[in-house]
């Protein structure tokens, strides 16, 4: 299943600018791509790098990181929450918030990447293990419908939106 089966009404506008970062991968392959690219593009980074934000008040490449893990999380709860046929109207939550009280930059790359793993294979595990109906479920998060099935293109697609943003803003 690509980005190209999912109706308009299975996300807000604010998310088709991630889903259209999918490009034509299915959730699998798409998940994995990425999680193997990440890999490989921060492990050839500076520590130095790590640590630099391009102006004041922007996010570090750590900070970064560790948005993608925590944003990936809550959008993988909201597909377990949807592939339940679970009906609540799930809060949004405000990412700049997270950021502040993650510690990233005191964190090691190591302990960043090992929790980046870990909650990538968990979120590949559970897409996997989803049927069609289940994908196709439609929830309601921050007050607008979505898929199971858009929210797995959404972490595909966030994860790209920030790795196009580090390679043309911070290297």
């Amino acid at each position: 299943m690509t980005t190209h089966v999912l109706a308009q009404n299975e996300f807000g506008e604010y998310y088709a600018k991630y889903i259209a970062l999918a490009t034509d991968d299915d959730i699998i392959t798409g998940l994995e791509k990425n999680r193997d690219m990440t890999l490989k593009f921060i492990g050839s980074l500076t520590e130095a790098q790590l640590n630099y934000a391009y102006a004041e008040g922007k996010w570090t490449i750590k900070e970064i990181l560790v948005h993608l893990i925590d944003s990936e999380r809550v959008f993988s709860y909201r597909a377990l929450r949807f592939a339940r046929f679970d009906n609540t109207n799930l809060p949004g939550y405000e990412h700049n918030d997270y950021v502040v009280q993650s510690d990233a930059n005191i964190r090691s790359i190591e302990a960043i990447m090992e929790e980046y793993k870990a909650v990538r294979n968990a979120t590949i595990a559970l897409f996997k293990n989803l049927n069609d109906k289940a994908l196709q479920f439609i929830g309601t998060a921050n007050g607008a419908p979505i898929s199971v099935r858009a929210l797995g293109f959404i972490i595909i697609g966030h994860e790209r939106h920030h790795s196009s943003i580090i390679r043309e803003r911070y290297l």
